[in-house]
């Protein structure tokens, strides 16, 4: 217990010995050095990095959702064009047949 409470006493002094000394001052001197250098470095803080990534996530997500929805669109549109072209073409040999067959009664 003795050497604990004097522990306690030798810390509590250096710390106070160096809270007094010119360390300290020096030490807050070089805080507001390096704050003021990050601040014109245009430096953000872990979290607005973090919350960036998360947007990019989700933005990323979002163009494969709507490309792979497009793809889907084009898709369908490529095959209502081809069903389309079958369809004209399909009528036009209708309509020829059905030219033959009056070019035959006639």
């Amino acid at each position: 217990m003795f050497g604990k409470q004097l522990f306690e006493e030798v810390s509590a002094k250096i710390s106070e010995t160096i809270a007094n000394s010119p360390a300290k001052d020096v030490e807050k001197n070089v805080k507001a050095m390096l704050g003021s250098a990050f601040n014109k470095m245009d430096l953000v803080t872990r979290e607005e990095f973090d919350i960036q990534q998360q947007v990019l996530v989700k933005t990323r997500t979002k163009l494969i959702e709507l490309e792979s929805r497009l793809a889907r669109l084009e898709a369908g549109q490529n095959t209502a064009a081809a069903a389309e072209e079958v369809s004209a073409e399909t009528q036009e040999a209708a309509e020829k047949a059905a030219e033959a067959v009056e070019d035959d009664n006639i």
